[in-house]
């Protein structure tokens, strides 16, 4: 038996795919941050400045003590992915760097961070925390590790060089969050958030006595 096509002389064809065009377009929105000065950013506990490297805007974070944040203006985020490129040192507990989101204010936020002095330490429990989730204020490292303990922080697979740049895949789907590292196939850290802020900031973050560097950020929000 043979089937034909009824030919198609009203474009629905092409509306229906313009109209799923449409509703893709609303559900993504790509955002690739191009800062140009420190006044794109609400800052906490921190100085902000804009410097060039090979040719490339990169943010960076001086060193103060207690944890530090450069909130972007204009900027907001709830779920999608965030993609960044990260450098950090190899100094044993001065460099502690991520991304802060679902921001509230300065000290209410979930965020996902980085040990690099832990990337490649001889000690195996060292580099069991080498990436961190933390949810403010009533998630903070301290109480995760003896609540939860290696829950929420992991060793990162594959291993970057702890004074190098490295990349990393952000991944916030409501009940989940993958952190991915220089475009592992496995999430190097996967949980379950503990606590939703109903906030929407999003920002650079560095921990005490830490500073950092940050470039090529990349935000797709998912309006779902």
């Amino acid at each position: 038996m043979a089937y034909f096509l009824k030919p198609c002389s009203d474009n629905s064809l092409i509306m229906k795919h313009l109209s799923l065009a449409l509703i893709l377009s609303f559900c993504f929105f790509p955002c690739f941050a191009q800062h140009k000065t420190a006044a794109d950013f609400t800052t906490y506990n921190r100085d902000v400045s804009i410097k060039t490297e090979s040719g490339e805007q990169v943010v960076y974070l001086d060193e103060k003590d207690g944890p530090g944040i450069a909130w972007i203006k204009d900027q907001q985020f709830i779920n999608g992915s965030i993609e960044v490129d990260v450098k950090g040192r190899d100094v044993l507990q001065r460099s502690f760097l991520g991304i802060a989101f679902h921001g509230v204010n300065d000290t209410t936020y979930e965020a996902i961070y980085f040990r690099p002095f832990n990337f490649r330490a001889t000690d195996q429990e060292r580099r069991v925390h080498a990436v961190q989730y933390i949810d403010l204020p009533e998630f903070d490292w301290p109480k995760l590790r003896d609540q939860h303990y290696n829950q929420y922080e992991k060793g990162v697979d594959p291993i970057p060089d702890p004074t190098g740049w490295f990349h990393a895949r952000i991944e916030v789907m409501g009940e989940s969050i993958k952190v991915y590292v220089n475009g592992g196939t496995n999430p190097s850290l996967s949980i379950r958030p503990l606590n939703h802020t109903g906030g929407k900031m999003i920002g650079y973050w560095v921990g005490n006595g830490s500073n950092g560097n940050w470039k090529n950020l990349k935000i797709v929000a998912n309006s779902n």
